[in-house]
């Protein structure tokens, strides 16, 4: 495995809380891990501080061997927007714009004109089944097609780790297995890598790892062959 991202004896503090407590993990190219755990668990503290949106009061984050919990507000802001993506539990898409320019959005963030962004953005619609839905805007979408949009839009700036928090929380049993499914199938083939948290154990089973979290520290660490 050549590993992306790794945490090293994470740990975490909210005031008399430890959320975090000497957390270590990895997660390489083509690679996919679910991050489960009972409410307050630090799931979620732990997919943070590997994103980059908190700082860990000790311990290494690396991504690709380069240490990126010492980088300041302004590159860590950057490495949000460049290589890494994220799709949220809500989607989190704006209602106003078109599902090809929320896809485009974060390519436009950094700079790239508007025509040629939604051209890139548009190349996902195929693969994630949502051709012929470009022009629709996020309130004529179903909650399956509106998290497809919201795949589509961590991928577009072609990112070394896509972070998934409870992606499939708001959708059906169907809709979320179809969903996650895509979600590793594309990951896999681009290359990248999913750190996912998730409370359904359904979902977490369609990734190639489940790193299981219990009281800020790492309980189990299964691995299932996916087929």
């Amino acid at each position: 495995m050549t590993e992306v991202l790794a945490g090293h004896g994470l740990v975490k503090k909210f005031g008399a809380t430890t959320a975090l407590a000497g957390v270590d993990m990895a997660v390489g190219e083509r690679d996919s891990l679910a991050i489960m755990g009972p409410s307050g668990s630090g799931k979620s503290t732990l997919l943070h501080a590997l994103a980059g949106i908190i700082r860990p009061d000790d311990g290494q984050v690396l991504l690709r061997g380069e240490r990126i919990d010492r980088f300041g507000e302004n590159r860590l802001s950057a490495l949000r927007r460049t290589r890494f993506g994220f799709v949220f539990q809500s989607g989190q898409l704006l209602p106003e714009l078109p599902a090809e320019e929320n896809v485009a959005l974060p390519l436009m963030l950094e700079g790239v004109p508007r025509r040629r962004a939604v051209q890139r953005a548009r190349r996902w619609f195929a693969p994630l089944g949502l051709d012929g839905l470009e022009q629709r805007r996020p309130g004529q979408l179903s909650g399956g097609q509106a998290q497809r949009v919201a795949i589509a839009r961590a991928l577009a700036v072609e990112p070394d780790v896509v972070f998934a928090d409870e992606p499939t929380g708001a959708l059906d049993q169907t809709t979320s297995m179809e969903v996650v499914r895509l979600l590793t199938s594309v990951i896999r083939e681009q290359g990248a890598a999913l750190v996912m948290v998730t409370h359904d154990a359904d979902v977490a089973a369609h990734c190639d790892r489940i790193l299981h979290v219990r009281d800020g520290q790492v309980s189990t660490h299964s691995q299932y062959t996916v087929t």
